[in-house]
């Protein structure tokens, strides 16, 4: 079977006492919910200590049947609870990788090595490098060549500077994800409403925009690898 590799963040803290973060749990659960059938599923985190959940995400755990059905499977939490690290997998062994967000992404994703020579590895073998939310975050600094940008040239999305400041948090954040990634080279691109689906396919790049965004963006790689193995 096939393999995808998950990206987790490992950052609790939005780095004021008291501002908890961590990864956004339905970005995990459903993306996992659409590719375990066709798909083997790894999952890495910057550290091998427990990922964190952010704590306004587990409200879905409540509200939404299939986020509980998997916040309950011992099977895929146990690999939130001791994650891989980069150096304990090889990109040569992935169709693809999937950044998953939450705000904690923000400060470990971006300078991470292994992350990032885990993505060229991916990429350059002619895999699909896909993101949602504040995903994108671990793709900003993803260099093909000492002069070559991943992302430059296409077309992206990621969480946009307005639904920042929708959801009250833009004052916490260590930088604009959107500023930063139209800092590559990038179109970037948007739903007409925050908070609403948009998933953008450049080549072998798939980006979504926000947690509505998930589904879509498990869907089209999905059809990506199918396409390619029919």
């Amino acid at each position: 079977m096939k393999k995808i590799l998950i990206v987790a963040t490992n950052n609790a803290s939005l780095g004021v006492p008291g501002k908890m973060t961590g990864l956004w749990l339905r970005e995990l659960t459903d993306f996992y919910h659409e590719v375990k059938n066709d798909f083997a599923v790894d999952i890495v985190s910057t550290a091998p200590t427990r990922v964190p959940i952010d704590p306004r995400s587990l409200l879905a755990v409540l509200t939404n049947k299939k986020t509980r059905h998997y916040y309950m499977d011992d099977s895929l939490m146990d690999k939130l609870k001791k994650p891989m690290v980069p150096s304990q997998v090889d990109g040569n062994d992935y169709e693809a990788i999937y950044f998953t967000g939450g705000h904690g992404t923000m400060w470990d994703f971006p300078g991470h090595k292994g992350l990032q020579d885990l993505t060229r590895t991916i990429f350059k073998k002619g895999g699909i490098v896909s993101a949602v939310c504040h995903g994108p975050s671990g793709l900003l600094n993803v260099y093909l060549t000492e002069e070559h940008h991943l992302l430059s040239g296409h077309v992206v999305t990621g969480f946009t500077d307005r639904e920042e400041k929708v959801m009250g948090l833009y004052n916490y954040i260590p930088f604009s994800l959107e500023q930063a990634m139209k800092a590559q080279g990038v179109l970037f691109k948007q739903a007409s409403l925050p908070l609403t689906e948009c998933v953008v396919v450049s080549g072998k790049i798939i980006t979504g925009q926000n947690p509505a965004s998930v589904r879509g963006v498990a869907l089209k790689l999905i059809e990506q690898l199918k396409t390619e193995t029919a």
